[in-house]
């Protein structure tokens, strides 16, 4: 069933110091103003409530309604790695009406995974804004006997370990294979439907180690439930001081982040994009948003339509390249 949350609109918001007054006026540079009111935007979700995607469109949907001035609908529809969400959005009318909350999965891995992909990553979509990264770490139970990174690699060269991912074809699932493959580990794939039970699952014990975004164990770490054995961070977190960031842990490759951006039906008229794009980037832009983002694990990344293009095309072929490298299918 369709899950959907309704916010009402109410006064514009402005653009304060998330991305800094600089990068805020290049953000926001040849942006369109708010479009008049009128239909409910339909921001569609391609996973399911609670995860990371889920939680930014919901921060979206209540700080950028006003901006636009009209209600934000945010409408999960999860299934096949983000295929079926995004699939609808594509064939949405180009009318300004609907967007996707699209990320590195749907919006370029995808197109290297799936040789019959219902809709083109690049051609199907016209891009709005870039929003937020987030970076993934790879965590243990808690009762793991491997202490750091060189145990864990030390334990996968001499006997067998199973690692969980969120989903076959998955980001987490590409990135686990680049390590088993990089250090000749012998593991096993555990493919789950969705990050909540492959976190679980790891905590019991069942699987030895889950590469996940960040913001989706983070609770879990910090109660002592999960181990995290690095974090793909540039540098350590302040709330997370003693985890290693993947470069300190010895496994710089892993530092790869997942991005979250927001994409309309080919074919939506410039200006309207350029409106949507200007009332996200300011919601984002308001210091609550800052702190909502940061305490959910997610850094701003503010991108408006063109720079965005540029750099969806650029994670296309990166993807593509990592996914050719460990030969990771959606059947697992």
């Amino acid at each position: 069933m369709l899950r959907r949350h309704l916010i009402a609109a109410a006064p514009l918001l402005a653009l304060p110091a998330l991305i800094g007054p600089a990068r805020a006026q290049g953000a926001a540079q040849g942006l369109a103003q708010k479009p008049a009111p009128g239909n409910p935007l339909r921001l569609i979700v391609p996973a399911p409530p609670g995860g990371p995607t889920d939680i930014l469109a919901r921060l979206l949907a209540e700080k950028a309604a006003p901006a636009l001035g009209r209600a934000v609908v945010v409408e999960n529809r999860a299934g096949a790695g983000g295929i079926i969400g995004t699939e609808a959005a594509a064939r949405a009318a180009p009318d300004g009406d609907t967007v996707v909350l699209g990320h590195n999965q749907t919006h370029a891995g995808n197109q290297a995974m799936l040789a019959r992909l219902p809709y083109h990553v690049v051609d199907s979509f016209t891009p709005v804004a870039k929003l937020a990264t987030v970076h993934h770490a790879l965590v243990v139970p808690a009762n793991s006997p491997a202490q750091d990174m060189a145990g864990l690699i030390a334990r996968g060269r001499q006997g067998k370990l199973s690692y969980a991912s969120s989903q076959a074809g998955s980001a987490s699932h590409v990135i686990a294979e680049t390590l088993v493959r990089r250090e000749k580990l012998d593991a096993t794939h555990i493919p789950y439907r969705g990050a909540a039970p492959a976190a679980t699952d790891t905590m019991a014990g069942i699987v030895d180690f889950y590469i996940a975004t960040f913001p989706s164990v983070a609770p879990l770490v910090r109660d002592g439930k999960l181990r995290a054995l690095e974090i793909g961070a540039p540098n350590r977190l302040n709330d997370f001081p003693d985890v290693p960031t993947a470069a300190e842990a010895g496994v710089p490759y892993l530092a790869v982040d997942a991005w979250f951006g927001l994409f309309a039906p080919a074919g939506t008229p410039p200006a309207t994009v350029e409106a949507i794009a200007r009332a996200m980037l300011d919601a984002m832009s308001e210091p609550a948003s800052e702190e909502r983002l940061l305490a959910a694990g997610f850094t701003a990344a503010p991108l408006p339509p063109a720079p965005f293009a540029a750099f969806q095309r650029e994670e296309v072929a990166r993807w593509a390249e990592m996914i050719r490298l460990t030969g990771v299918t959606m059947e697992g």
